[in-house]
């Protein structure tokens, strides 16, 4: 387990234990609450978040994120799923959120968001889909 973190509260520290626990149904439990908690809104909450990201950075390893923008039709999606492809064929696991900022904030994401890596949603990856909250979107 990693090195627990001093500035981290009771509640986040049980939460950052249980993100880094053995795998079940109490680890996907924490890690969406730990997600509920960094994409609120709430100033509390982002100071929680905040904290607790970088509690659990030095567990991440050699992961990295790689955030994609641009107007639509330029060909996102397509090089997401080239790229996702490249990765996976070396041997890398790949992971991908698609954020829709036209959501409104508070209502559903866009529906259908994983249908558009047809061959990359066949293999064993994490496909996600959120809607735009301003203050995740770096």
């Amino acid at each position: 387990m990693a090195e627990r973190h001093p500035a981290l509260p009771a509640v986040d520290l049980a939460l950052h234990d249980a993100v880094l626990g053995p795998p079940g149904a109490a680890q996907r439990r924490a890690v969406a609450k730990a997600i509920t908690l960094l994409e609120s809104t709430r100033a509390d909450h982002r100071a929680r978040a905040d904290v607790l990201l970088n509690a659990l950075l030095p567990a991440s390893g050699q992961s990295f994120r790689l955030g994609i923008s641009g107007v639509p039709g330029v060909g996102k999606s397509t090089f997401i799923e080239a790229l996702g492809l490249f990765l996976i064929a070396r041997g890398h696991r790949v992971a991908v959120l698609a954020v829709d900022p036209s959501s409104p904030v508070s209502g559903a994401p866009g529906v259908g968001r994983a249908t558009f890596f047809e061959v990359l949603g066949l293999n064993p990856i994490k496909l996600g889909n959120t809607a735009a909250v301003p203050s995740i979107v770096t």
